[in-house]
C-alpha cells in the first residue's frame, strides 16, 4: 500500500531563509524611500505570494509603487545570489526527506516562491529525485487558497485523507484546512508555535525527529481509515 503524500513548504520549513528575506525587504524599502521594516513585520508575510506579501507589508502603496517594490525585492535576491549567497537547510531536513522517500512516502512542494525560486531549490543535490511535484504562487492562487494542495494531490495521486501539509506559518495551516488535509506545523521558521496552533495546526514539531514521529502517527491513522 502506498504511503501518504507529504507536501512541504520551503521557506522556514526546509530552508532557513529568514535573514535573506528580511534583507531583501529592507533593500527594497530603501530603494523606494520607505522605512526599514522590522523582522517581526516581515516574518508575518512570509508564505504569501510576493505581491500580496509586500502589499500587506506596505498597504498604502499605489499599484505602480507596489510593482516597483516587488521588482526591488527581486533585484535584491538576484544580487545576493550573484554574489554567491546560498541558504542552508535546517538541521536534519535532508535526512528526514531521504528517510520518508525511502519508506515510500510521496513528497511534494507547495511554496509562496516564484518558479525561479522553486527551480533554484530543485537544483539542490537529490531534490529533483525526492519530490514528485512542485507548486508555487506563479501557478495560480497563492496561500492560503487551497489550489496548490489540490494540484499536488492530483499530480501525486492522493486524496485529502492521505495528505499532510507541513509548514511553518499560519498561511500554510490555513491552506491545509481549506483543502481538507492534515495541518502539521514546524517550530523553527517564521511563525511561532502559538500562531500556528491558533490557526489550527494539529501539532507543531520542535525538531526533525519530532516531525518524523508526527508523520508516522498520521500515516498510521490515514492507512487504517
Amino acid at each position: 500500500m502506498s504511503r501518504p503524500l507529504a507536501v512541504f513548504d520551503i521557506d522556514g520549513t526546509l530552508v532557513d531563509s529568514r535573514a535573506s528575506i528580511h534583507r531583501a525587504c529592507c533593500d527594497a524599502a530603501e530603494a523606494l524611500g520607505l522605512p526599514e521594516p522590522s523582522y517581526d513585520r516581515v516574518r508575518q508575510i512570509v508564505g504569501l505570494s510576493l505581491d500580496k506579501a509586500l502589499h500587506v507589508l506596505e498597504p498604502g502603496l499605489t499599484t505602480a509603487e507596489l510593482a516597483d517594490f516587488v521588482a526591488a525585492f527581486q533585484a535584491s535576491f538576484r544580487d545576493m545570489y550573484d554574489a554567491g549567497h546560498s541558504e542552508e537547510l535546517y538541521p536534519g531536513v535532508m535526512e528526514t526527506l531521504r528517510r520518508l522517500k525511502r519508506e515510500g512516502w510521496r513528497l511534494s512542494l507547495a511554496t509562496g516562491q516564484n518558479r525561479r525560486g522553486v527551480a533554484r531549490n530543485l537544483a539542490r543535490p537529490e531534490w529533483s529525485e525526492l519530490f514528485l511535484s512542485s507548486h508555487c504562487a506563479a501557478d495560480g492562487p497563492g496561500k492560503p487558497d487551497p489550489a496548490m494542495l489540490f494540484a499536488a494531490m492530483t499530480a501525486c495521486g492522493a486524496d485529502a485523507a492521505s495528505t499532510v501539509m507541513i509548514g511553518d506559518t499560519s498561511h500554510d495551516i490555513t491552506m491545509a484546512l481549506n483543502a481538507g488535509v492534515h495541518p502539521l506545523g514546524v517550530g523553527w521558521g517564521f511563525h511561532t508555535l502559538e500562531e500556528q496552533v491558533a490557526a489550527g495546526a494539529r501539532h507543531v514539531a520542535v525538531d526533525c525527529p519530532d516531525l518524523e514521529a508526527a508523520l508516522e502517527r498520521f500515516a498510521s491513522t490515514a492507512l487504517a481509515a
